[in-house]
């Protein structure tokens, strides 16, 4: 009778120092997150349950550091800025357009055949942004959507990650078409480079103009504007040229200012739109690197 008695007193002694072993863990573990939380209220301390600990509970904090982890800030910083290079380029530039017919119009070329042929290509050109537009706003949303579907937070949120041929291709397709868009969008940015440099020959030739002595060898009717010189116009055009007054009366009008000026934002906005589409350049080869090295590991893994 007492060996039984003694083993059942020796169990006993085993499982309570068991529950102390467990609850110095606890302890151990509720220490550890108060030393990481910074917090000494043990009532905010989630309960234990079994061997979960509670770093690992999750929170609205960790689901907001999650989520804004599967954040492409490339492609947002990119879409962002392409959408605002667009708009200003073709808002702009549409309007700028307007205002160089009717400048053209009123005193350089009074004959409406002279200058039949630089209406339709402007009218032409107008069409054409409107298609820039649309395509751009599409050709973003698409990247951005492209962004977030490779970012690497959101491949951590699923327990598999899988790509397909097809996907690659998808992918590889992007950057090639980015790289053309790039490289066309760099001449549009050279193109609309050429009306600015044409409005500040003429604004540069006004303020002569205001500020020309009365003493000065050169008078007023000497200082002129050619605007056949640049080939938007035939060279029997009339009157093809304003000088001294004329070109006083078109600087002083606000259609030449108001057109001057937005054909400098539309050239900004141009410049924008080629920063937005190299930075979608680097992004969308990452993205493409990132399928290429998954799809390889994947094959490795499985032999």
């Amino acid at each position: 009778m007492k060996p039984a008695m003694e083993t059942a007193a020796e169990e006993t002694t085993e499982q309570s120092q068991e529950k102390k072993v467990n609850s110095s863990s606890q302890e151990m573990e509720i220490g550890r997150y108060h030393w990481m939380y910074g917090s000494s209220r043990p009532q905010q301390v989630p309960t234990m349950s079994g061997s979960m600990s509670p770093l690992g509970a999750g929170g609205c904090f960790e689901c907001c550091i999650k989520c804004l982890g599967g954040v492409p800030y490339a492609s947002l910083v990119a879409t962002i800025l392409c959408f605002s290079g667009v708009a200003l380029f073709c808002g702009c530039g549409h309007v700028a357009l307007t205002g160089t017919v009717s400048i053209l119009e009123q005193h350089f070329s009074s004959n409406a055949s002279d200058h039949a042929l630089l209406t339709e290509v402007i009218q032409l050109m107008q069409y054409v942004i409107y298609g820039i537009a649309s395509f751009f706003f599409l050709y973003g949303i698409i990247l951005l959507a492209e962004g977030f579907y490779t970012t690497s937070a959101v491949k951590e949120m699923h327990s598999e990650f899988k790509t397909t041929a097809c996907g690659r291709c998808i992918s590889g397709m992007f950057v090639f078409l980015t790289y053309i868009l790039g490289v066309a969008w760099l001449g549009v940015f050279g193109f609309s480079a050429v009306p600015v440099f044409m409005f500040y020959n003429i604004w540069s030739s006004c303020e002569v103009l205001k500020g020309l002595p009365t003493n000065y060898t050169t008078t007023a009717e000497q200082i002129c504007v050619d605007i056949r010189q640049y080939g938007i116009i035939p060279w029997n055009a009339l009157p093809g040229k304003a000088c001294g007054s004329a070109l006083g009366n078109i600087c002083s009008t606000n259609e030449f200012y108001m057109s001057y000026h937005l054909f400098i934002v539309a050239c900004a906005g141009a410049g924008a739109t080629v920063i937005a589409l190299l930075i979608y350049m680097m992004a969308t080869t990452y993205n493409y690197a990132v399928l290429k090295f998954k799809s390889r590991e994947d094959c490795c893994t499985k032999f």
